[in-house]
Order: structure tokens, then sequence, then C-alpha cells
């Protein structure tokens, strides 16, 4: 097995304001696409992880259960800088966790608890 995870979905209770925050924070445009409900995907690449902002599915946010470590890129405190101007909120600062690099956690605009991981 390469990896134990394959797919993630991040709910939202507004899709619009969900897409662009991520947007935001990641620097970068997430692909929606219409269906039985809305996706916008973030950017994967070279057989990574996918996963995608849903709307419409049942899924509700939640800052309990399952939690998401997005990449933080070279640095997670370049993004993690976007997290409140984006209306996002910041509940652990930039944390040392040994030989694993560093994590932080913030809330998004629709509640979610969301991580970032970075090797610096």
């Amino acid at each position: 097995m390469a990896s134990a995870i394959n797919w993630f979905e991040i709910p939202a209770t507004n899709f619009d304001r969900a897409v662009d925050f991520y947007g935001k924070v990641l620097g970068t445009d997430l692909q929606k696409m219409g269906g039985p409900f809305d996706m916008a995907f973030f950017p994967c690449s070279d057989g990574g992880t996918g996963g995608c902002v849903t709307h419409g599915n049942g899924n509700k946010p939640s800052a309990e259960g399952a939690f998401v470590y997005l990449n933080g890129g070279d640095d997670l405190a370049v993004p993690l800088a976007r997290v409140e101007p984006a209306g996002g909120s910041v509940v652990m600062p930039k944390t040392a966790i040994g030989e694993n690099g560093f994590m932080a956690v913030f809330m998004d605009t629709e509640g979610n608890r969301v991580a970032f991981h970075s090797m610096a």
C-alpha cells in the first residue's frame, strides 16, 4: 500500500466562501466542478493525495472528528499568515514536532479544524 489516504473532502456550508478562503490561503485556484453536489479540487500532482471542498452532499463542517493536514509547502508560516486575513482563525501557531518538522492548526471560515504541516 503506497498510502493509507487517497482522498479527502472538507465540507462547507457556504461553498463560494470556502473556495475563496482556501484559494487565498494556499495562493492557488481551486478547480470547481458541478454535479449532484458542488466540489472544488485542491491542486494535486505526481500521484499525491487529492481532495476538495464540498457542499451539498450531506457532509457538515466540524471542529471535531477527522483531522486533515494540508501541505504547508517549504514553510507553513507562509500559508498560515494568510488564514486570518482570509477570514479564518489560528488555533495553534507554527509548532515544532521534532524530526517530523512543524505543524499549525487553524479554523476555516466554515468551522472546520484543519492543520498545516511542513518540514521547515
